[in-house]
């Protein structure tokens, strides 16, 4: 790993630059070749640390400012680390996908099913107002609607979330 430190209105020591390096390890096992730049500057109370790499043809970047120089060095490697994490992740999940997506599965009438019942959910129905069905229905966010017996008028309720997931509509029997 490349590495450049610079420091505006601060002396950079052998003691800082050694924990840089040390801490900029870290970061150096998730590629073969990168470059950082690493800046480091005081701001009235404020030690600020920015470090900008470069690697396998993206680029990371975190500033951040603390008391201690050192801290802001630790909290920005651990920024980083994150980042590029972040980025393995979706690229091997990308992979993954378009793997998944390059096999082909061929057109087969037996395994096609159209306008039938595939799944049966069972619940329990209770009685109650539909005041009660709508907290009922807030205790459990992914959970669409719920059915209830009506207690005003003994019947067959349901109630369900509206699409602009604020409001409540109501489905009642006509007779």
């Amino acid at each position: 790993m490349k590495i450049k430190i610079t420091g505006k209105e601060l002396k950079i020591t052998e003691a800082i630059n050694n924990y840089v390096e040390r801490k900029l390890d870290r970061i150096n096992k998730y590629f073969n070749e990168s470059e950082a730049e690493v800046t480091l500057r005081t701001e009235k109370n404020e030690q600020i640390a920015e470090i900008y790499l470069v690697a396998e043809g993206k680029r990371y970047r975190a500033v951040t400012e603390n008391k201690d120089m050192y801290a802001s060095i630790d909290k920005d490697i651990d920024i980083l680390e994150g980042q590029i994490r972040k980025e393995k992740t979706k690229k091997e999940k990308m992979i993954k996908d378009a793997s998944l997506k390059t096999i082909e599965i061929e057109d087969d009438p037996i395994r096609e099913v159209r306008n039938e019942i595939i799944k049966t959910s069972y619940y329990e129905i209770k009685p109650m107002l539909p005041e009660d069905a709508v907290l009922k229905l807030q205790e459990k966010p992914s959970q669409n609607f719920l059915a209830f017996i009506n207690v005003e008028t003994g019947k067959v309720n349901i109630i369900h979330k509206l699409k602009d997931g604020k409001n409540y509509g109501l489905v009642e029997p006509e007779v």
